[in-house]
């Protein structure tokens, strides 16, 4: 994902709806999705837990709920966003003020849920430069309309948002860029890729005649406290549409990002396919932990 692409999107995604709502339901628009049938949900935890690690469990992030693309489009088109942003094919620019804001085909597989829902909730969080973004107090010029949407519309929107994707191509390079997380036996997991030439993980070419590199991150956290695993042998096999499967190891790393499993690898664009197994832990284990982290265990993420 390319540093430019964020900024763009922190102002993008407000589409024209300003910097908040009220996040009270309003009655006649119904309830939030209840959760998927069969969905585990997380296991308890004591209010003295939850103090002593800061008033949140360790490791915790907010997750924005599931929303409906359908009715968010609707929304979209409800408020008048495409008078400000375009979403090709089916929300052209309507003229006037659609010069200003940027453009959000194929926006939806850059950013996580939760990041387009801060910028709906506050444009200012994060303003973009340049002419026609900020107005003469130095502010989003993004109009408010946090009176006009429930929590619920909120989510709907950003279910939308999420939903754009590019023709084909960009299509595969947006979802193949974007970070994947799965749970897999005592670990959380997740997948992110830095193309060659994006720059901050060290992937630069080592000698000038040499070409430059992607960066492959795994991230092992554990499930239950979401503290880092680190002393875990680490593989990934990568498949594509027409070239052999490739088998490579991930060395432990920190960068930018923080602790993660490395490697200096690129990634073509018929690439279908990562699968990863996490071998037992290289250092001794005690406890629980012993019988928690002694089995390998094998996850596959969908790369297309």
């Amino acid at each position: 994902m390319k540093t430019a692409t964020l900024a763009v999107v922190c102002v993008a995604v407000a589409l024209g709806l300003g910097a908040g709502l009220a996040l009270a339901q309003r009655a006649d628009h119904g309830t939030m999705p209840a959760p998927a049938a069969g969905a585990k949900p997380p296991a308890p935890i004591s209010m003295e837990e939850l103090h002593r690690s800061g008033g949140v469990p360790r490791g915790w992030k907010f997750t924005l709920p599931p929303g409906d693309p359908k009715t968010g489009r609707e929304l979209f088109a409800k408020l008048e966003c495409n008078k400000c942003h375009e979403v090709k094919p089916d929300f052209p620019k309507t003229g006037g003020a659609g010069d200003v804001g940027p453009e959000l085909t194929g926006m939806g597989a850059h950013h996580p849920a939760e990041y387009f829902a801060q910028s709906i909730v506050d444009p200012n969080a994060v303003i973009l430069a340049g002419p026609g973004f900020v107005g003469p107090d130095g502010r989003s010029i993004m109009p408010d309309y946090r009176d006009s949407l429930t929590f619920a519309e909120l989510v709907d929107l950003v279910a939308y948002i999420k939903s754009l994707g590019g023709g084909e191509h960009d299509h595969h390079h947006h979802e193949a860029n974007a970070p994947q997380e799965q749970t897999a036996g005592p670990y959380r997991v997740r997948v992110e890729y830095t193309e060659p030439g994006a720059g901050g993980h060290g992937h630069a070419p080592a000698r000038a005649n040499a070409k430059a590199t992607g960066h492959l991150m795994v991230f092992v956290a554990d499930a239950a406290s979401g503290e880092p695993v680190p002393y875990l042998p680490v593989t990934a096999v990568i498949r594509a549409e027409a070239s052999a499967s490739r088998t490579v190891r991930l060395a432990p790393m920190i960068g930018a990002s923080g602790f993660h499993y490395g490697a200096d690898v690129t990634l073509s664009d018929d690439t279908t396919k990562v699968t990863l197994t996490l071998g037992a832990a290289s250092l001794p284990t005690m406890g629980a932990a012993a019988a928690r982290f002694r089995k390998p265990v094998t996850l596959s993420f969908d790369w297309e």
